[in-house]
C-alpha cells in the first residue's frame, strides 16, 4: 500500500511539473515561439518529467542497497546482538517507539569519522546506520541525540521529500537544457548562410553545457530545502532524546570536525548524514547548516 501511495505521489508531482512548465511557456509566449520554430516542446516536456522524476524515484527505491554497498554497512541482527550492538538496538527501538515508527534496520560501518545517516524508501522500510567513530567517540546522551535526529528524518518523510524536490529540479534541468540548446542551434543555423553541417554535434555539446549550468543552479535549491529539513530534524531529535542531548551531540560533532578525518566514501551520501563540512561559497551547496547555527537555533527554540 505504501508503495502505491508513493507511485501516486510521484504521478501527481509529475502532473504538477508538466502543468507548471506549460504555464510558464504559455504566460511568456514561448509556446508559440517554440511551435513556430519547429521545436517539439510538448514531447520534450513529457520526456523530461518522466525521466527526471523516474530517475529520482529509482534512486529512492535503491537507496538502502546503494548505501549499504558504498559504505560497507553491517546490519545488526536482533537475534544475535550482544553488548554494544544490543545497546544500540535498544536505543533505536526506544526512540522509534517514541516517534511512532516501526523498528528500522540498524547498522554500523567502519569509519573514524563521527557521523550517522538514515535512508530508505519509506517510514516502514528505513535504515539507520552509525559509524564506529561515532560509537567510540560519543557518550550515551550524545548518541541518543544523533539517533533521535536520524529517526526524525524518517518520521518527517525527508527521504521522500528530498527525492520529490530532486525529481522536480531534474525535470526542469532536462527540459530547459533541451529547449534552449535547440533554440540556439536553430538560430545559428538560420544565420549560417553557408548551411554547414555539424548541427547535431553542436546541439549536443550546448545541451551538455546547459545541463551542467542549470544543474548547479538547481542544486542550490535542493541544498536550501535540505538545510531546512535539517533544522526540523534537530527539533525532532530534541523532542525525542531531549534538547540537552541534541545540543550535546552537535557540540561533539563541532569538536570532531576540527580534528577528525573525513570519510571520502561518504561524499556521495553527504545529504543523508547528520552533518557535513562546507564554508564560503560552497555553503550555497551545503546540505547541512553550519553546526553553530543549528546549536543556536536549538538553544533559542526556533524550531
Amino acid at each position: 500500500m505504501a508503495l502505491f501511495r508513493r507511485f501516486g505521489l510521484f504521478a501527481l508531482t509529475n502532473i504538477a511539473v508538466i502543468f507548471t512548465i506549460g504555464l510558464i511557456l504559455r504566460l511568456t509566449g514561448l509556446d508559440v515561439y517554440l511551435a513556430k520554430s519547429g521545436v517539439p516542446y510538448a514531447t520534450t516536456l513529457l520526456f523530461a518529467a518522466i525521466w527526471g522524476m523516474g530517475g529520482a524515484f529509482i534512486s529512492l527505491l535503491l537507496s538502502k542497497f546503494m548505501v549499504k554497498a558504498s559504505m560497507g554497512v553491517q546490519i545488526v541482527d536482533p537475534r544475535n546482538a550482544t553488548g554494544w550492538q544490543r545497546d544500540l538496538l535498544t536505543r533505536v527501538q526506544r526512540l522509534a517507539s517514541a516517534a511512532g515508527l516501526p523498528m528500522p534496520e540498524v547498522g554500523y560501518y567502519e569509519s573514524p569519522e563521527i557521523n550517522a545517516f538514515a535512508t530508505g524508501p519509506s517510514r516502514n522500510s528505513a535504515l539507520v546506520a552509525v559509524s564506529t567513530g561515532l560509537l567510540n567517540g560519543m557518550d550515551s546522551e550524545e548518541l541518543d541525540g544523533v539517533l533521535g535526529h536520524e529517526l526524525s528524518h524518517v518520521a518527517n518523510g525527508d527521504m521522500v521529500t528530498m527525492t520529490l524536490v530532486q525529481g522536480v529540479i531534474n525535470s526542469f534541468v532536462i527540459f530547459f537544457s533541451w529547449i534552449v540548446s535547440k533554440v540556439i542551434v536553430s538560430q545559428l543555423s538560420r544565420n549560417d548562410e553557408r548551411g554547414s553541417g555539424g548541427g547535431f554535434f553542436m546541439e549536443f555539446m550546448i545541451r551538455q553545457l546547459l545541463m551542467v549550468v542549470f544543474g548547479l543552479l538547481g542544486s542550490i535549491v535542493v541544498a536550501y530545502v535540505s538545510r531546512a529539513r535539517e533544522y526540523r530534524a534537530d527539533a525532532g531529535g530534541a523532542k525525542l532524546a531531549g534538547r540537552s542531548s541534541m545540543i550535546a551531540a552537535l557540540e561533539r560533532l563541532k569538536v570532531a570536525f576540527t580534528r577528525d578525518p573525513i570519510d571520502q566514501r561518504g561524499e556521495t551520501i553527504a545529504a543523508l548524514k547528520i552533518s557535513n563540512r562546507a564554508g564560503g561559497l560552497a555553503s550555497l551547496f551545503a546540505t547541512h547548516p553550519p553546526l553553530e547555527e543549528r546549536i543556536a537555533a536549538l538553544r533559542a527554540k526556533a524550531y
